[in-house]
């Protein structure tokens, strides 16, 4: 068996833990509206995202060392299987609540990614020559420009402009990397041309992903990242780096790829925003202008209410009135013990009201 399956396995995990503490961080930064280069810098601020980048890094080196042996179509349709690894640490550690048209996507794309799985055939990639090294400057440069105008859509259409660039831009880093797998020599590895484009083409769509999750909908901006990465990305694959599918499976590999690609297309469509930015939307705090909740008085509480509100008192005040003297050191005890445990309860509006009536 080749080893390329294992890495296949793992990165697959990787890929989905990453975009989880990705998408955290990106929450919790403020939004941005333009491609500004700063924004990985404030996010590199967040110990989370370092950790989403870590296990991306961990994904990309092992995507990097299967893609030496398996084709395109199935590494690229695999990262996709990262985003069910997401939504299932999402629910579970996150609270979201996945629609069930989106629990049925998922359910899809990992019987499509089965049958890729069924169909591929481990082999070496055909260099891809100085013609393919410029396409991919020029998608590079294309990216650059696109993204500009992406960067000022808001909502889940800007998670899924933002995300399909990201995933052009993975797919590029992966078209570069298919035939940079197979090269032996270390010097030249460090020398080609493909090791500075897969970066750059990297770089650029770590920058577009996280302008994605920002916009409110991780599913949606990566369900539209790796569709978008996994369709040029296998037909460059087929036609020019030599992959190959098992004979006679080239209908099942039809079916999965469709089945795949359709599950993160529709999950571009049903997916709802599963957090919102805390710098536009945060907890509500409850002040004492919206219904304040009324503790009731205490006995000699109300009594003092009564008194400074014009309510009943007694009324006898002479020293030959039964009770008139203690009755009026009585109540004056009262008011003021009254005064002291208002003051101490804030929380109660009645009593706050006291508190401002007697002061």
């Amino acid at each position: 068996m080749s080893p390329g399956w294992l890495f296949l396995g793992a990165m697959i995990g990787a890929y989905g833990l990453a975009n989880m503490l990705q998408s955290i961080a990106a929450a919790r930064t403020a939004a941005h509206e333009t491609l500004d280069p700063k924004l990985l810098v404030r996010l590199a601020r967040q110990g989370v995202y370092l950790f989403g980048i870590l296990f991306q890094i961990f994904g990309f080196v092992l995507a990097f060392a299967a893609r030496r042996d398996l084709p395109l179509f199935l590494v690229q349709a695999s990262v996709a299987a990262g985003l069910g690894v997401t939504a299932i640490l999402g629910v579970l550690l996150l609270h979201w609540r996945l629609p069930r048209a989106e629990i049925l996507l998922l359910g899809l794309l990992v019987v499509g990614l089965t049958g890729l799985v069924l169909a591929a055939e481990p082999h070496p990639s055909r260099p891809i020559g100085m013609a393919g090294v410029l396409i991919l400057v020029a998608v590079l440069a294309a990216l650059a420009v696109t993204g500009l105008s992406a960067a000022r859509l808001k909502g889940v259409k800007g998670s899924v402009a933002l995300g399909a660039l990201a995933g052009i831009a993975f797919g590029a880093a992966a078209v570069a990397s298919r035939p940079l797998a197979n090269i032996a020599s270390g010097h030249a590895f460090l020398t080609d041309p493909l090791l500075y484009l897969l970066i750059a083409h990297a770089l650029v769509g770590q920058l577009l992903l996280g302008l994605a999750m920002q916009r409110g909908s991780t599913t949606a901006a990566v369900a539209a990242m790796d569709a978008a990465a996994a369709v040029p990305a296998a037909i460059v694959g087929l036609l020019f780096l030599g992959d190959k599918i098992a004979f006679g499976r080239e209908w099942v590999a039809g079916v999965g790829f469709v089945l795949a690609l359709g599950a993160v297309i529709g999950l571009t469509y049903f997916a709802e925003p599963q957090h919102h930015n805390q710098h536009s939307q945060g907890p509500v705090p409850v002040t004492m202008s919206r219904r304040p909740r009324v503790v009731p008085a205490s006995p000699v509480t109300a009594s003092a209410m009564a008194a400074t509100a014009g309510g009943p008192r007694t009324t006898a005040t002479g020293p030959g009135t039964p009770g008139g003297a203690g009755a009026r050191a009585k109540s004056s005890r009262n008011v003021r013990m009254a005064h002291a445990r208002a003051r101490g309860r804030r929380r109660g509006h009645a009593s706050r009201s006291a508190a401002r009536w007697q002061s």
